[in-house]
Protein backbone atom coordinates (compact mmCIF):
# COMPACT_ATOMS: atom_id res chain seq x y z
CA UNK A 1 0.00 0.00 0.00
CA UNK A 2 1.23 3.47 -0.90
CA UNK A 3 1.74 5.44 2.05
CA UNK A 4 -0.13 8.76 2.23
CA UNK A 5 1.61 12.17 1.85
CA UNK A 6 1.20 14.19 4.79
CA UNK A 7 1.74 18.08 4.79
CA UNK A 8 2.45 20.10 7.88
CA UNK A 9 -0.97 22.07 6.81
CA UNK A 10 -2.86 19.21 7.11
CA UNK A 11 -0.87 18.19 10.89
CA UNK A 12 -1.43 21.41 11.91
CA UNK A 13 -5.36 21.12 11.16
CA UNK A 14 -5.64 17.93 12.11
CA UNK A 15 -4.17 19.02 15.49
CA UNK A 16 -6.03 22.36 16.12
CA UNK A 17 -9.46 20.15 15.30
CA UNK A 18 -8.46 17.62 18.03
CA UNK A 19 -8.18 20.74 20.18
CA UNK A 20 -11.05 23.00 19.32
CA UNK A 21 -13.11 20.10 19.07
CA UNK A 22 -15.03 22.38 16.56
CA UNK A 23 -14.11 23.27 12.60
CA UNK A 24 -15.62 26.62 12.95
CA UNK A 25 -12.94 27.69 16.04
CA UNK A 26 -9.96 25.53 14.41
CA UNK A 27 -10.42 26.89 10.40
CA UNK A 28 -10.48 30.47 12.79
CA UNK A 29 -7.03 28.95 14.55
CA UNK A 30 -5.69 28.28 10.73
CA UNK A 31 -6.49 31.52 9.15
CA UNK A 32 -8.66 29.57 6.57
CA UNK A 33 -12.73 29.80 5.53
CA UNK A 34 -14.64 26.63 6.76
CA UNK A 35 -14.38 25.01 3.44
CA UNK A 36 -11.02 25.38 2.93
CA UNK A 37 -10.47 23.93 6.19
CA UNK A 38 -12.81 20.94 5.30
CA UNK A 39 -11.25 20.19 2.60
CA UNK A 40 -7.48 19.66 4.04
CA UNK A 41 -8.95 16.88 6.94
CA UNK A 42 -11.03 14.95 4.33
CA UNK A 43 -7.84 15.44 2.22
CA UNK A 44 -5.71 14.15 5.31
CA UNK A 45 -8.73 11.20 5.93
CA UNK A 46 -8.78 10.38 2.04
CA UNK A 47 -4.93 9.87 2.95
CA UNK A 48 -4.59 7.58 5.43
CA UNK A 49 -7.60 5.73 4.13
CA UNK A 50 -10.36 6.57 6.99
CA UNK A 51 -12.39 8.84 9.38
CA UNK A 52 -10.32 10.38 11.82
CA UNK A 53 -13.20 12.04 13.55
CA UNK A 54 -16.91 11.55 14.03
CA UNK A 55 -18.83 14.65 13.59
CA UNK A 56 -22.60 15.77 13.88
CA UNK A 57 -24.34 19.09 13.93
CA UNK A 58 -23.31 19.70 17.79
CA UNK A 59 -19.86 17.73 18.17
CA UNK A 60 -16.32 16.51 16.76
CA UNK A 61 -14.41 14.12 18.73
CA UNK A 62 -11.46 11.74 17.36
CA UNK A 63 -12.25 8.34 16.82
CA UNK A 64 -10.16 5.31 17.67
CA UNK A 65 -8.20 6.31 14.28
CA UNK A 66 -7.76 9.51 15.09
CA UNK A 67 -6.69 8.92 18.36
CA UNK A 68 -4.15 6.29 17.67
CA UNK A 69 -2.51 9.03 14.83
CA UNK A 70 -3.01 12.13 17.19
CA UNK A 71 0.37 11.53 19.51
CA UNK A 72 1.83 10.71 15.64
CA UNK A 73 1.05 14.30 14.58
CA UNK A 74 1.88 16.16 17.31
CA UNK A 75 5.79 14.42 17.20
CA UNK A 76 5.86 14.88 13.27
CA UNK A 77 4.71 18.56 13.80
CA UNK A 78 7.44 19.69 16.71
CA UNK A 79 10.27 17.96 14.48
CA UNK A 80 9.00 19.72 11.77
CA UNK A 81 9.40 23.46 13.61
CA UNK A 82 12.62 22.21 15.33
CA UNK A 83 13.70 21.31 12.01
CA UNK A 84 12.71 24.80 10.15
CA UNK A 85 13.97 26.46 13.17
CA UNK A 86 17.25 25.17 13.16
CA UNK A 87 17.46 25.97 9.30
CA UNK A 88 16.34 29.36 10.24
CA UNK A 89 19.09 29.38 13.15
CA UNK A 90 21.67 28.27 10.29
CA UNK A 91 20.56 31.04 7.52
CA UNK A 92 20.62 33.66 10.12
CA UNK A 93 24.00 32.94 11.10
CA UNK A 94 23.34 31.91 14.90
CA UNK A 95 24.37 28.68 14.61
CA UNK A 96 26.81 26.76 12.14
CA UNK A 97 30.48 25.58 11.90
CA UNK A 98 33.48 26.93 9.76
CA UNK A 99 36.76 24.81 8.95
CA UNK A 100 39.15 27.08 7.33
CA UNK A 101 42.32 25.89 6.31
CA UNK A 102 45.68 28.22 5.98
CA UNK A 103 48.99 28.61 5.69
CA UNK A 104 50.94 28.49 9.38
CA UNK A 105 51.96 31.89 8.15
CA UNK A 106 48.72 33.32 7.92
CA UNK A 107 47.41 31.07 10.61
CA UNK A 108 49.60 32.74 13.40
CA UNK A 109 49.94 36.65 12.19
CA UNK A 110 46.96 37.40 10.11
CA UNK A 111 44.06 35.18 10.95
CA UNK A 112 43.53 35.54 14.64
CA UNK A 113 42.69 39.01 14.57
CA UNK A 114 39.91 38.44 11.93
CA UNK A 115 38.38 35.15 13.63
CA UNK A 116 38.25 37.56 16.30
CA UNK A 117 36.36 39.91 14.60
CA UNK A 118 34.13 36.96 13.08
CA UNK A 119 33.50 35.25 17.07
CA UNK A 120 32.36 38.37 18.25
CA UNK A 121 29.89 39.06 15.53
CA UNK A 122 28.65 35.13 15.17
CA UNK A 123 29.14 33.75 18.75
CA UNK A 124 27.00 30.70 17.92
CA UNK A 125 29.28 29.41 14.84
CA UNK A 126 31.83 26.91 15.89
CA UNK A 127 34.94 27.42 14.47
CA UNK A 128 37.72 24.83 13.00
CA UNK A 129 41.65 25.59 11.84
CA UNK A 130 43.90 23.60 10.32
CA UNK A 131 47.31 25.26 9.77
CA UNK A 132 49.25 23.57 6.90
CA UNK A 133 51.19 24.06 4.21
CA UNK A 134 49.47 24.75 1.03
CA UNK A 135 49.59 21.47 -0.61
CA UNK A 136 47.73 20.20 1.86
CA UNK A 137 45.43 22.95 2.44
CA UNK A 138 43.99 22.46 -1.09
CA UNK A 139 43.74 18.79 -0.51
CA UNK A 140 41.25 19.21 2.65
CA UNK A 141 39.17 21.66 0.52
CA UNK A 142 39.11 19.00 -2.48
CA UNK A 143 38.41 16.18 -0.11
CA UNK A 144 35.40 18.54 1.41
CA UNK A 145 37.08 18.88 5.19
CA UNK A 146 37.64 21.97 5.34
CA UNK A 147 35.14 24.59 3.82
CA UNK A 148 38.22 26.82 2.17
CA UNK A 149 41.58 27.26 1.87
CA UNK A 150 43.77 30.54 2.63
CA UNK A 151 46.44 28.95 0.46
CA UNK A 152 49.40 30.20 -1.96
CA UNK A 153 50.87 30.06 -5.46
CA UNK A 154 49.35 29.50 -8.60
CA UNK A 155 46.69 26.73 -8.93
CA UNK A 156 46.00 25.82 -12.50
CA UNK A 157 44.99 22.50 -14.87
CA UNK A 158 44.45 19.47 -12.78
CA UNK A 159 45.23 21.14 -9.34
CA UNK A 160 42.30 23.33 -9.78
CA UNK A 161 40.17 21.07 -11.26
CA UNK A 162 36.47 21.22 -9.19
CA UNK A 163 38.05 24.44 -7.35
CA UNK A 164 37.41 27.77 -7.56
CA UNK A 165 40.37 29.79 -7.02
CA UNK A 166 40.67 33.72 -5.93
CA UNK A 167 44.26 35.99 -6.01
CA UNK A 168 43.62 37.64 -2.75
CA UNK A 169 47.08 39.48 -3.13
CA UNK A 170 50.47 38.89 -4.32
CA UNK A 171 53.02 38.93 -1.33
CA UNK A 172 56.58 40.40 -1.44
CA UNK A 173 60.09 38.61 0.31
CA UNK A 174 62.05 40.25 2.40
CA UNK A 175 65.68 39.60 3.24
CA UNK A 176 66.33 39.24 7.29
CA UNK A 177 69.97 38.98 8.71
CA UNK A 178 71.36 39.79 11.86
CA UNK A 179 71.67 43.90 12.46
CA UNK A 180 75.53 44.07 11.82
CA UNK A 181 75.32 42.15 8.66
CA UNK A 182 76.97 43.43 5.70
CA UNK A 183 73.68 42.88 3.44
CA UNK A 184 72.38 45.49 6.48
CA UNK A 185 73.66 48.21 5.04
CA UNK A 186 74.46 47.20 1.29
CA UNK A 187 73.16 49.86 -1.11
CA UNK A 188 71.78 47.05 -3.67
CA UNK A 189 70.46 43.80 -2.81
CA UNK A 190 71.16 40.98 -5.89
CA UNK A 191 70.94 37.37 -5.85
CA UNK A 192 75.16 36.96 -5.99
CA UNK A 193 74.98 39.34 -2.81
CA UNK A 194 72.67 36.44 -1.84
CA UNK A 195 74.82 33.64 -2.61
CA UNK A 196 77.48 34.57 -0.92
CA UNK A 197 76.44 34.10 2.72
CA UNK A 198 75.44 30.43 4.40
CA UNK A 199 71.62 30.65 3.89
CA UNK A 200 69.14 28.90 6.03
CA UNK A 201 66.41 27.80 3.93
CA UNK A 202 62.53 26.49 3.98
CA UNK A 203 61.98 22.94 3.63
CA UNK A 204 61.07 22.13 -0.26
CA UNK A 205 57.48 21.64 0.25
CA UNK A 206 56.96 25.01 1.64
CA UNK A 207 55.95 27.70 -0.86
CA UNK A 208 58.46 29.76 0.08
CA UNK A 209 61.45 28.00 -1.36
CA UNK A 210 59.73 27.01 -3.83
CA UNK A 211 58.83 30.73 -4.64
CA UNK A 212 62.49 31.77 -3.70
CA UNK A 213 63.93 28.77 -6.33
CA UNK A 214 61.95 29.62 -9.01
CA UNK A 215 63.00 33.53 -8.79
CA UNK A 216 66.95 32.54 -8.42
CA UNK A 217 66.99 29.61 -10.59
CA UNK A 218 69.94 28.89 -11.90
CA UNK A 219 71.56 30.31 -8.98
CA UNK A 220 72.52 27.64 -6.09
CA UNK A 221 72.29 29.34 -2.35
CA UNK A 222 75.09 28.24 -0.13
CA UNK A 223 72.22 26.31 2.05
CA UNK A 224 73.47 25.81 5.70
CA UNK A 225 70.19 24.42 7.51
CA UNK A 226 66.59 23.40 5.91
CA UNK A 227 63.82 23.97 8.55
CA UNK A 228 60.58 23.35 9.14
CA UNK A 229 59.38 26.67 10.70
CA UNK A 230 59.65 30.27 10.42
CA UNK A 231 60.24 30.78 13.70
CA UNK A 232 63.16 28.29 13.84
CA UNK A 233 64.44 30.62 10.69
CA UNK A 234 64.55 33.41 13.03
CA UNK A 235 66.47 31.71 15.83
CA UNK A 236 69.22 30.50 13.27
CA UNK A 237 69.64 34.17 11.75
CA UNK A 238 69.37 35.63 15.38
CA UNK A 239 72.56 33.27 16.31
CA UNK A 240 74.22 34.65 13.13
CA UNK A 241 74.74 31.17 11.36
CA UNK A 242 72.81 32.56 8.33
CA UNK A 243 70.56 34.74 6.77
CA UNK A 244 67.12 34.02 4.77
CA UNK A 245 64.30 35.58 2.47
CA UNK A 246 60.93 35.55 4.12
CA UNK A 247 57.55 36.65 2.68
CA UNK A 248 56.26 39.85 3.73
CA UNK A 249 53.05 38.86 5.70
CA UNK A 250 55.36 36.64 8.14
CA UNK A 251 57.68 39.76 9.28
CA UNK A 252 55.51 39.69 12.39
CA UNK A 253 58.11 36.83 13.63
CA UNK A 254 61.18 38.45 12.39
CA UNK A 255 60.59 42.35 14.71
CA UNK A 256 63.67 42.62 16.94
CA UNK A 257 66.78 44.86 17.35
CA UNK A 258 69.25 42.43 16.35
CA UNK A 259 67.50 41.57 12.92
CA UNK A 260 67.23 43.46 10.13
CA UNK A 261 64.43 42.95 7.46
CA UNK A 262 64.92 44.67 4.24
CA UNK A 263 62.40 44.46 1.14
CA UNK A 264 63.76 42.23 -1.68
CA UNK A 265 62.35 43.38 -5.33
CA UNK A 266 63.78 40.36 -7.28
CA UNK A 267 62.28 40.10 -10.71
CA UNK A 268 59.54 36.91 -9.75
CA UNK A 269 59.88 36.71 -6.39
CA UNK A 270 56.34 36.92 -5.00
CA UNK A 271 53.70 34.29 -3.95
CA UNK A 272 49.82 34.57 -4.79
CA UNK A 273 47.75 34.60 -1.51
CA UNK A 274 44.63 32.51 -2.70
CA UNK A 275 41.77 31.24 -1.50
CA UNK A 276 40.57 27.90 -2.56
CA UNK A 277 36.57 26.50 -2.20
CA UNK A 278 35.00 23.98 -4.12
CA UNK A 279 32.35 24.33 -6.90
CA UNK A 280 28.63 24.85 -5.27
CA UNK A 281 27.63 27.29 -2.39
CA UNK A 282 29.37 27.23 0.69
CA UNK A 283 26.94 27.40 4.06
CA UNK A 284 26.12 30.36 5.16
CA UNK A 285 28.38 30.22 8.35
CA UNK A 286 31.04 29.51 5.71
CA UNK A 287 30.23 32.36 3.02
CA UNK A 288 30.03 34.77 5.81
CA UNK A 289 33.87 34.32 7.17
CA UNK A 290 34.90 33.71 3.51
CA UNK A 291 33.09 37.19 2.68
CA UNK A 292 34.77 38.68 6.24
CA UNK A 293 38.31 37.12 4.49
CA UNK A 294 38.05 38.75 1.39
CA UNK A 295 36.86 42.20 2.87
CA UNK A 296 39.73 42.20 4.90
CA UNK A 297 42.68 41.08 2.27
CA UNK A 298 40.94 44.11 0.10
CA UNK A 299 41.36 46.29 2.94
CA UNK A 300 45.41 45.51 3.87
Amino acid sequence: MRQPDLSTRQLRAFMQLATQRSFTRAAEACHLSQPAFSTLIRALEDGVGGRLFDRDTRSVRLTALGERFEPAARRLLHDARDALGDLADHVQRRKGRVHVAALPSLAAGWLPALLSEFRVRYPGIALQLSDVLSDPCVELVRGGQADFALASGALGGARAEGLQVRVLRTDGFHLVCPAGHPLAQRARLTPKALAGYPFIQMARATSVRQALEAALHPLVLDTLLEVEQLATVRGMVEAGLGISVVPTLTLYQFRGEGLVARPLPLPGLVRPIVLVQRAGTLSPAAQALRDLVVQRFAQD
